[in-house]
């Protein structure tokens, strides 16, 4: 069985660590998997380098407009052709563009297998040029598969593969908890909240968690918060840090690779999306087994129970979200502890191995067709 990774763009995102992770986990179950990704995307080559993975390079990263021209289509059927590809997966809405654009030059049609990884339904001609030739459409989460089914989006072809977590990455060490400070530049003592997204106002909501955060710092002078992710550093963050008068209390440490230890700093996660697909920075930072707060967006009640293995609040609310960190910061050593202890078990469903045997079992079927 052939299957093929088709991934758009440069960068690193949620979607993209899916993607080398279900890609990684392929290869390593004797899959012969390949990916077909941009001339400059470096660095999902060098993230798979030690695996059995087949690299072809189609697109020429001109940003959005990159699915529209016709050499880039012309270079990604060349690949499914000549490869043989059985199964062609479209892991993002462009990725998708392209694989739609090529399909009609192609002397053989593989079985093609589009993910939506967040809420929201297509318009109509979206729906029915691109989803329709799909054999299956994977969604990440119940909630997304619920809302395309009342949408009536083609729900003979929806089936739930959610996200996965690496847990031999993120696990918990805070014994080193004072040394990884150290490392970072961040105070040693006092309590720290990390957020992990990338700086996308509209989705990840960094200025609901800034105002909510503001509301703490001011009657908990040892609170700190981080946030990491591309573009966390930038000027329009910076700006916002500083116009709330949160200087020296929150740090933003732009991308980082090391985000296992950032998590291990902290003591509290809080995450403020609008919407998600299921929130694998989420799960990730379970899986480290700290206590965290989010917004109820997605998929992400399926899995954090108020009070359980974490707090909750619904979606853009300030207060709420200000209220449950306020919340954690009271927490005693033990409530603490057994918080923590269940959002670890939580992430342990999810892991990138049982992601990957749901999409082996997903490719088999449909190749036995």
């Amino acid at each position: 069985m052939r299957v093929l990774q088709v991934v758009d763009g440069v960068g690193w995102s949620g979607t993209k660590e899916q993607v080398y992770l279900t890609t990684r986990e392929l290869a390593k179950r004797g899959v012969e998997v390949g990916i077909a990704l941009a001339f400059q995307y470096q660095k999902m080559v060098e993230k798979l380098k030690p695996y059995p993975v087949k690299v072809h390079y189609f697109e020429h990263h001109r940003g959005s407009k990159s699915r529209f021209f016709p050499a880039n289509w012309w270079r990604l059927k060349r690949i499914i052709e000549e490869f043989d590809y059985d199964v062609v997966v479209g892991n993002s809405a462009h990725a998708i563009d392209f694989i739609r654009f090529t399909l009609p030059f192609l002397k053989k049609k593989p079985k093609l297998v589009f993910v939506r990884r967040n809420r929201g339904v297509s318009s109509p001609f979206s729906k029915w040029f691109k989803y329709s030739v799909a054999d299956r459409i994977v969604v990440v989460s119940k909630k997304v598969y619920d809302q395309l089914v009342e949408a009536d989006f083609f729900p003979e072809k929806l089936v739930v593969i959610e996200s996965g977590v690496d847990l031999s990455r993120f696990k918990p060490y805070r014994h080193l908890q004072r040394e990884l400070r150290k490392k970072l530049g961040i105070p040693t003592e006092g309590k720290v909240f990390v957020n992990v997204a990338n700086w996308i106002l509209h989705h990840k909501r960094q200025d609901l968690l800034l105002r909510a955060f503001a509301r703490v710092a001011k009657r908990h002078p040892d609170a700190y918060l981080l946030l990491v992710g591309i573009d966390t550093d930038g000027p329009e963050a910076r700006r916002m840090i500083e116009r709330l008068g949160l200087k020296g209390r929150v740090w933003g440490l732009g991308f980082r690779e090391d985000v296992p230890d950032v998590l291990n700093a902290a003591d509290y996660f809080a995450f403020s999306s609008d919407f998600e697909g299921i929130a694998g920075a989420l799960l990730q930072a379970m899986a480290t087994e700290m206590v965290v707060i989010s917004t109820a967006a997605g998929g992400i009640p399926e899995y954090l129970t108020d009070g359980v293995n974490g707090f909750l609040v619904p979606v853009g609310d300030e207060e709420a979200l200000a209220a449950a960190m306020e919340r954690a910061l009271r927490l005693s050593p033990q409530e603490y502890r057994r918080l923590a202890v269940r959002a670890r078990e939580t992430a342990q469903n999810y892991s990138i191995e049982r992601t990957a045997e749901k999409y082996i079992k997903l490719f088999e079927e449909l190749v036995a067709k």
